[in-house]
């Protein structure tokens, strides 16, 4: 059977130490495509974007890998004529690394030009499957460097193939299985520079969703020193007989709106519950009044199903009711987090709340103002608890 696309999420930031954004990124699912520039001025944003925008319109029918493998050569000479007739952008390049997933086939077409990468998690094994076109990366191979020493050598950043230098371009291509679960990542070098895969596998890994591994993979390149550019592209692959397929639009973390929506289905909302609870009481009630008398055991029944009813909607609006209520806290890291529900827990260690987001901002770290609106799990609206925690990174110089 085959696989579906069950999320996805991109995130491209400037960084801390570039004035513009030379990065560019075009994701039409099922493909996936990241280019970062280079070139000076507005140079290697013109080679970036010229390499993102091959993709865009329909592919032609091919197999995959003779689609990336032209599309790429076919931007490579497009990039070098534009340099070639205007001397301003003499010498500008862009890496690509795109990825096409075939839905059917169960698995991934890559194609990769420079030191953007791609990844996939897979069990909790996080694996790079391009290979770096970088001067370190050839002498790692080789063996002049070990891989410590290739980590933070000065010339990381000279790669030795790129579009756009060349009227010609050699694009490796490859194609990897594919399968339930699976996480690829596709990546510029202003992550990787920043973070090593140890702590890019961390943040995929523990985030509650794709949209936050990315927010807080390019927050904690930007908290490291955020050189270069950061561009994210990640998405999920998924069985459609999954227990979550028959509705795509709900996480498994949040199966429990799938209750609530099944209980509207029914006819039981918290109102239509109360409603009935009423009918049945004013109908007890005109019974009571009647000439013929009921036996008292009859009454005492039905009295016990309005109290049933009525706890039952009071119980079905609280739970109603918590799903709209988040508030600030601090995980067992010490991170400023954010969690949605009630800040309480039950007996039996049952919590009425689940955390949604950790920021690599420290509680400790803030002033007492900041620190007491997190630790005083005020509850809040979504929006007010999102734009707090926005707020608090902003402060600390991650936005």
């Amino acid at each position: 059977m085959a696989l579906r696309i069950a999320e996805e999420a991109v995130r491209t930031d400037t960084g801390r130490q570039r004035n513009a954004n030379e990065d560019s990124l075009y994701v039409a699912a099922p493909l996936f495509v990241v280019a970062d520039g280079m070139g000076g001025a507005q140079a290697g944003e013109v080679a970036s974007k010229a390499a993102a925008e091959s993709f865009a319109g329909e592919l032609p029918q091919a197999p995959p890998e003779r689609v990336l493998e032209e599309t790429i050569e076919g931007a490579n000479r497009t990039i070098h004529e534009l340099a070639r007739k205007d001397p301003s952008l003499a010498g500008m390049g862009t890496t690509t690394t795109a990825a096409i997933v075939d839905l059917e086939g169960e698995t991934v077409a890559i194609g990769h030009v420079g030191d953007s990468r791609a990844y996939r998690l897979r069990g909790g094994k996080f694996e790079q499957l391009t290979r770096d076109h970088s001067l370190v990366e050839e002498m790692r191979r080789k063996g002049q460097l070990t891989d410590a020493q290739a980590e933070d050598h000065p010339q990381r950043s000279i790669i030795t193939r790129a579009l756009g230098p060349e009227p010609e371009v050699q694009v490796d291509v490859q194609t990897v299985p594919a399968q339930d679960g699976d996480v690829f990542l596709i990546c510029s070098d202003g992550l990787t520079t920043m973070l090593d895969d140890e702590q890019i596998a961390r943040l995929l890994t523990r985030a509650t969703s794709l949209e936050a591994a990315v927010r807080a993979l390019v927050d904690e390149a930007n908290r490291a020193g955020g050189r270069d550019n950061i561009t994210v592209v990640t998405f999920r692959l998924a069985d459609p007989a999954a227990p979550d397929a028959a509705n795509p639009g709900v996480r498994p973390e949040e199966g429990a709106t799938l209750v609530g929506s099944s209980a509207e289905e029914a006819g039981l909302t918290a109102t239509e519950v109360r409603r009935r609870a009423a009918a049945e009481a004013a109908r007890q009630r005109r019974e009571d009044a009647g000439t013929q008398p009921r036996r008292r055991g009859l009454r005492r029944a039905l009295k016990a199903l309005a109290v049933v009813l009525i706890l039952a909607a009071v119980a079905f609006g609280a739970w109603f009711g918590n799903r709209q209520i988040w508030f600030l806290g601090t995980d067992e890291s010490g991170r400023v987090a954010l969690y949605r529900g009630a800040p309480y827990e039950l007996p039996f260690g049952i919590e009425l709340y689940s955390e949604r987001y950790a920021s690599p901002v420290q509680t400790e770290s803030l002033p007492a103002r900041r620190q007491d609106a997190v630790t005083g799990h005020k509850l809040r609206s979504r929006n007010d608890a999102v734009s707090l925690v926005e707020d608090i990174e902003k402060s600390e110089g991650l936005r």
